[in-house]
This record gives structure tokens, sequence and C-alpha cells, in this order.
């Protein structure tokens, strides 16, 4: 069942080591069939190495494991509440990225002080709210804080951080550039406070990137 997108979902999976976004078998990306509506997700607890398209779990919107020998992530229930409740996301990843998740144990969002920034997030990466893992309420708290913003990332009160993309490889992308801009961010604060951009600018950056950019 949807080899295609177990096999894309299980490749992506290695972009997390190999950009420093998680730690052992932390972190996990999901991606929507928009056809069937069913979700690939990581298993839970398996080391990244370790993981192959066939043990990939493909659930329901519900969260019900559909085809798998392993328990889903223990994020499911958030990854479905999300897709659940915006639409136009078929891809969410979730990660602990060292100084994106330090932002995070500050409850502060990620100030949009780069051109980078500007370009994939609009503005500044918002912070939500705490939540325990395990059910949905870390969703509700990720569709909550990314409503009336243009960001496909935001961060929850010490915990990590969760991107969603029209695709999982834009989800992963978001993912990627969330804790690069965090480190500069991070370097930027210990040496005072870091020059603004005008909204009107970042606005412009945005529409280039997000309209002209690339092929």
């Amino acid at each position: 069942m949807l080899e295609k997108l177990r096999q894309i979902v299980c490749d992506l999976h290695a972009e997390l080591p190999s950009n420093n976004l998680v730690a052992w078998t932390s972190g996990n990306i999901s991606a929507r069939d928009s056809e069937s509506n069913l979700v690939v997700i990581k298993p839970s607890g398996i080391k990244f190495p370790d993981l192959r398209p066939e043990n990939m779990v493909v659930v329901t919107l519900n969260g019900e494991i559909v085809e798998g020998d392993f328990k889903a992530s223990s994020d499911t229930a958030s990854h479905c509440y999300i897709y659940r409740h915006l639409p136009d996301v078929n891809g969410i990843v979730h990660t602990h990225s060292r100084f994106a998740t330090a932002f995070a144990t500050h409850g502060r969002s990620i100030p949009c002080i780069t051109t980078a920034m500007g370009d994939e997030f609009g503005g500044d990466i918002p912070c939500g709210g705490f939540a325990l893992i395990g059910g949905q309420e870390i969703g509700q708290i990720v569709v909550e804080t990314l409503q009336g913003s243009r960001s496909p990332a935001c961060l929850l009160q010490s915990h990590g951080v969760f991107t969603v993309g029209a695709t999982a490889e834009k989800a992963v992308k978001a993912a990627v550039m969330t804790e690069d801009n965090a480190a500069i961010a991070w370097a930027s604060l210990l040496m005072g406070t870091p020059l603004t951009i005008a909204q009107h600018d970042i606005d412009k950056l945005y529409d280039r990137y997000q309209n002209v950019y690339g092929q």
C-alpha cells in the first residue's frame, strides 16, 4: 500500500540526522496521500539507519493503523489533527533541533532578522504553548499557532519544532531552514540587539522567493 509514498517518507528521514536536526530516535516525518487521505508516518522508536519503506506505518486521518508491523510514532495523533484541519498540508516534520528548541525553552519566537527568513517564513517563526506528547493536543497548538502566519514552521514551548508543507519534502526544507536561521539568530542575540528588517521589505522578499525564485 502506498509503496511510492513509503519510499519518499523513508528517504526523507535520512535528511534529519544528516542536517543535525535529531538525536537517536527522536523526530518524525509523515506524508498524506491526497487521493486516499491515508497517512504514511515513521514507526515509533526505530533508529534512523534502520528505517525501511516496508516498516513505515500507514494510518487513517483518525490515526487508526491500516498497514504496518510496528507501532506508529507517538506524535501520530497530532500529525493527523494537523492534516484534518489544514487541508493544503500534505507533509509534516517534527524535530528537536538544538538552536530552535533553545528558543522554545523560553517560549520565544525566532525573530525575522535575515533575508533568508523573509524568503522562507515571511516573518518570525512563532512559538506556541506547552502540551504533553501522546494525544492531539500538540497538533491543536500547531494549528492555532500557524493561523494568521505565513510561516510553515512553529515552535512548541519546551518541546521543539513542527513544520508543514504542500509535500513532505517542503516540510523537511522548512525544518532545515528553521534550524539554520535559529542558529544565526542565537549567535546574533549573543552579540547584542540584531538589526531589524522593515515589514514591507520582508513582504517583498517573501513574494519574490515564493513566486519568482527558482525554475
